[in-house]
């Protein structure tokens, strides 16, 4: 194992809980029911509770990418905010905006501005606009879906939030190359979802092609077992992974990166 290895767990749609030496991270968290709640039960969650929002106590920052209920939600952030009493919080304006809304302090919220921000020891983090499915901007001209560049000694981590792929957030991703992980939505866009009133990413092979354009070692796909009709089959990734003989290792339930 590298020294500089980050403990990993996956917790299904775009959530995972990274720890950098002593320092825990977490993208994204979705540990609730509320969105079969809100959407009925076709969004019935498949991947299983990895732990209940108000037993995590070791957060130190939580990023999050936009305010789509399965990336910023409040039944999983706010109990949260409650068991790990300093953690504090980053995303683009409108999710403090949310946040504040439900009770979390505005103090313990960072804007992600278009620029390097510190988050501890060796560890800081750059916003990346994300396309979804365009670029948008607030009146202050920072992005509204993001995703995060993490710079860890020598490593550089990249998780894309929920985005499609266009030349400005490619152009604004390959600024950073090379990119050591690479953490990709696999769910694309497509007919039936939009009809369906769900706005997909990019596809398998659009990701593992992106991943090769920004020279990553590791690539892990997300966003592909969570709800049923947003769902990507795991054998369709690990086999096409296997026919495009991809020049990067591929991990589907990382522990280490």
């Amino acid at each position: 194992m590298n020294i500089n290895s980050i403990n990993v767990i996956p917790l299904g749609q775009a959530g995972f809980r990274l720890q950098f030496d002593e320092l825990v991270i977490y993208i994204d968290p979705y540990l609730s029911n509320s969105v079969e709640v809100s959407e009925g039960p076709a969004l019935r969650r498949q991947v299983p509770i990895w732990k209940l929002p108000n037993e995590i106590n070791d957060a130190d920052w939580v990023l999050i990418t936009h305010t789509h209920m399965d990336h910023c939600d409040v039944d999983t952030l706010v109990p949260l905010s409650l068991a790990s009493e300093t953690c504090c919080f980053m995303g683009p304006k409108d999710v403090g905006e949310l946040l504040s809304d439900k009770g979390i302090a505005i103090g313990r919220f960072t804007c992600a501005t278009n620029n390097w921000q510190v988050l501890g020891p060796d560890l800081r983090v750059h916003p990346i606009p994300a396309a979804h499915p365009t670029i948008e901007t607030d009146a202050y001209g920072n992005f509204r879906q993001i995703g995060y560049i993490l710079e860890y000694k020598d490593r550089r981590i990249y998780h894309a939030g929920d985005t499609s792929l266009n030349a400005v957030m490619i152009d604004a991703v390959s600024a950073f190359k090379p990119i050591d992980v690479a953490i990709l939505p696999v769910n694309e866009c497509n007919y039936y979802r939009d009809n369906c009133g769900i706005i997909g990413n990019m596809s398998v092979r659009e990701a593992f092609k992106f991943a090769e354009d920004i020279s990553v070692n590791t690539l892990i796909p997300m966003h592909w077992d969570m709800f049923t009709p947003n769902s990507v089959y795991r054998e369709e990734i690990e086999i096409f992974y296997k026919l495009a003989k991809s020049p990067f290792n591929m991990l589907l339930n990382p522990t280490f990166i």
